[in-house]
């Protein structure tokens, strides 16, 4: 199970460009995999209501 404190609501801002994956309320695994999205960006709608994002692999790049 992942930490509560990391995970993010649909719609709220992404902190960091990277993939996320989508997991249940309380952050376990679902079959739903990762979207990729870039810092600021608000993450996608999930496949399912109640469900989340966390940060798996952010992208590796310098910055600005």
């Amino acid at each position: 199970m992942r930490n509560k404190n990391n995970l993010l609501k649909p719609g709220q801002k992404a902190p960091d460009s990277g993939q996320y994956e989508i997991v249940g309320p309380k952050g376990g695994k679902t079959p739903f995999g990762e979207r990729t999205v870039v810092e600021g960006e608000p993450l996608p709608p999930t496949p399912k209501p109640g469900l989340k994002y966390v940060e798996v692999d952010p992208t590796k790049h310098g910055k600005k």
